[in-house]
């Protein structure tokens, strides 16, 4: 490796989330303050919520017809 090229290696460095939780990673930053983790993330504690796209798809496509109906008359 070439010298002075490659910035500082921190391999304790220390992650810190804004839900309290914190763990140590590799990085080139000493510290990272980060807002969201797997501690506290949806996917993650399985509080998630799926949205029913295909029921909005829905509406939107009989609205649609509906509007072109009344054009047409």
């Amino acid at each position: 490796m070439k010298k002075n090229t490659h910035p500082q290696y921190f391999p304790e460095a220390k992650v810190t989330c804004a839900c309290g939780n914190s763990f140590t990673v590799g990085s080139t930053k000493e510290k990272i303050e980060v807002e969201i983790c797997s501690a506290c993330h949806p996917f993650y504690t399985g509080t998630e919520k799926i949205l029913d796209a295909a029921g909005r798809v829905e509406k939107f496509k009989a609205r649609r017809a509906k509007s072109i109906k009344a054009k047409v008359k």
